[in-house]
């Protein structure tokens, strides 16, 4: 099976040159365009990649070597009537357009109603403030205080950070077993967690407050206090301590969701590990049981942004050879970049997306 995710990939840790060049983006000429070659790359990304390189349109924040990227050449150079690019992209296999991208303008065609824009929060890659974020009608309450996210064509899933997008598979029906990091966090806190939390204890401080991460003034991290504040003098975080961290993030994400339906604490501690699907790597689910999976909602400007779940699953094959794929993925960015959402392919698949370089924003609205 292909991979479906293409990882953002970090193009300082290459071996690269760099010349410059004229180059052809449909019918414009961008001239004295930075190139950069990689010349050698350690990652196997790039062995079983089906693609030749980056056309990045990012901000020139993060570009290698601080190169100019194409984009900005192309606003300075006048040649496109508009700061503004736009992404619509078209998700039938079957057809024979797979989507368009207009540098200078919006197709109006591939939009329906008006869009909603949100400024830009960071200049890298385009950052945005995302609000809640709503499994079926209930609340995962993990972005109720704001989340920060970015908008990638270059990353084929939804990425998030493991707690909530773990929640997110087992609801959609993704099981399995966790970790026994999981188990571990359950029979030593599980009781002190569900105390703290019904206690009003905001979710983001609980697992600081026993100790198993370190809250930065707005989310946990791994690692206590101490590996914080002298990190200068410490080889960093173990692998133990991150993992019982992430685990310990899931178990507040889970009980808190469980709390708000009115669940015992015995019922939800003693199936939590065996129920929680693992978040590592993509998640398979039943092509069958789609007609029964919950919807999931963005809030973006205030706004509702819903996947169905015929949108947010991925579907190979045909008959008895098919498999679903969640289009949800773990991925934690550490800070101070993350914690951080990525909405990706499957995202845009189902909004017309416009970056607004001019006003410094992003503007989302149903694509038709």
């Amino acid at each position: 099976m292909e991979n479906l995710v293409k990882y953002i990939m970090v193009l300082d840790r290459l071996l690269v040159s760099s010349v410059k060049i004229m180059l052809g983006v449909g019918n414009l000429v961008v001239k004295d365009q930075v190139f950069i070659e990689a010349a050698r790359e350690g990652s196997l990304t790039f062995v079983f990649a089906k693609f030749d390189g980056i056309l990045g349109l990012g901000f020139q924040e993060i570009s290698v070597g601080n190169a100019v990227p194409v984009w900005y050449n192309m606003v300075e150079q006048g040649l496109v009537k508009e700061e503004v690019f736009s992404f619509w992209l078209n998700r039938d296999p079957n057809a024979k357009v797979g989507g368009e991208i207009v540098f200078g303008g919006v197709d109006s065609k591939h939009f329906k109603g008006k869009h909603t824009y949100v400024p830009v929060t960071q200049k890298g890659y385009w950052q945005f403030q995302m609000g809640d974020f709503i499994i079926g009608n209930i609340s995962t309450g993990f972005c109720e205080g704001g989340c920060a996210a970015i908008v990638d064509s270059g990353t084929s899933l939804l990425a998030g950070p493991t707690p909530v997008v773990t929640e997110i598979n087992h609801a959609i029906g993704a099981e399995g077993i966790v970790s026994m990091e999981c188990k571990e966090v359950v029979s030593q806190y599980g009781d002190l967690i569900w105390e703290l939390l019904v206690a009003g204890v905001q979710p983001n401080k609980v697992c600081s407050q026993i100790g198993l991460c370190f809250f930065n003034g707005s989310h946990c991290v791994s690692g206590n206090i101490e590996t914080v504040v002298e990190k200068e003098n410490k080889e960093g975080i173990s692998a133990g301590e991150s993992a019982m961290c992430t685990a310990c993030e899931m178990t507040v994400v889970w009980i808190q969701n469980q709390l708000k339906q009115k669940k015992t604490k015995d019922k939800v501690l003693n199936y939590l590990c065996e129920s929680l699907p693992s978040p590592m790597g993509e998640a398979v689910i039943d092509c069958n049981s789609l007609p029964n999976m919950p919807h999931v909602t963005f809030t973006i400007g205030s706004k509702a942004f819903t996947l169905l779940p015929e949108q947010y699953i991925l579907k190979t094959g045909e008959g008895t050879t098919s498999v679903c794929i969640s289009g949800f993925v773990a991925l934690d960015v550490p800070p101070p970049s993350g914690p951080l959402w990525i909405l990706g392919d499957v995202f845009m698949g189902v909004y017309h997306t416009v970056f607004d370089y001019g006003n410094l924003q992003l503007g989302f609205a149903e694509a038709a």
